[in-house]
């Protein structure tokens, strides 16, 4: 088993839980070593001098030994800052949870992967805390993170001539767009809106770092998720325990705005 001592890394606590009567087991996703799980004796004890350093959805710079096998352990940390809206709020937090366990499920132990995403995965969870569309920025990741599962959908042109002029539909069976003319060659194309397919080819190269507002109409975040639950359920078929919350607090709004609607046009009677 190789060790590292003395390492220096930037992290994002994921997840913590108690271990033995006063210790705790903290999985935190690094810049350097991907997913690690670090044992942090005494994490339980009253005073404990670390405890805001290994809070969940803390980001900050740690310093510890990095194990290959099992787990590694904390020495100290500074510049430590919390995600505090994304702790306070409910429907946040299961946004974040969410990004952050299907980036797990997406690096797996490919350690390099983990490195030439950690800074995007930062980005995104930094922009949901300050205030912009959590479940748009959800999209934008569930988008990007598709070649990782080895599903890379052309988003820029047909697949069968290479128009780059829309209107184009998603087609799971050619992976990626078809163009008008090709619409008959998969009649189970996804016959998503325009407005969706735009949005799809705009998430797959937009830079996170640049971007400063977002707003998405409420039917267009419906057929977002529609369309990207159907590609991640047939092509990529992980399971992240945050989806569930998701998709329950999904239907609620449909209800909700199924009523809004109901209301809206009584009214206009």
């Amino acid at each position: 088993m190789g060790s590292l001592y003395n390492q220096e890394f930037t992290g994002i606590v994921v997840s913590r839980k108690d271990y033995r009567e006063r210790d705790m087991l903290v999985q935190i996703l690094t810049d350097r070593f991907g997913f690690k799980t670090f044992f942090v004796r005494g994490a339980r004890k009253r005073g404990f001098k670390m405890g805001a350093a290994i809070l969940p959805f803390t980001h900050g710079t740690y310093v510890g030994t990095i194990n290959d096998d099992g787990l590694s352990f904390i020495t100290t940390t500074r510049e430590i800052s919390q995600y505090q809206q994304i702790i306070s709020d409910i429907e946040l937090n299961a946004y974040a949870s969410y990004i952050l366990g299907l980036s797990r499920q997406a690096f797996n132990e490919q350690v390099e992967l983990a490195q030439r995403w950690f800074k995007t995965i930062a980005e995104a969870l930094q922009l949901i805390n300050e205030g912009i569309d959590a479940a748009v920025i959800t999209n934008i990741i569930e988008v990007k993170l598709l070649g990782c599962f080895g599903v890379q959908p052309n988003w820029q042109k047909c697949v069968i001539c290479g128009n780059v002029n829309p209107p184009f539909d998603y087609s799971e069976s050619y992976g990626g767009l078809l163009c008008q003319k090709h619409f008959h060659l998969d009649k189970n194309r996804l016959h998503l809106d325009q407005r969706t397919i735009y949005l799809l080819r705009k998430f797959s190269t937009l830079d996170l770092s640049k971007l400063n507002s977002i707003k998405v109409k409420q039917v267009t975040k419906f057929n977002l998720r529609r369309a990207l639950d159907e590609i991640y359920a047939s092509q990529v078929g992980v399971y992240v325990k945050a989806k569930k919350f998701l998709d329950e607090m999904s239907s609620w709004d449909k209800i909700m705005q199924s009523n809004f609607e109901k209301n809206q046009n009584d009214a206009q009677k």
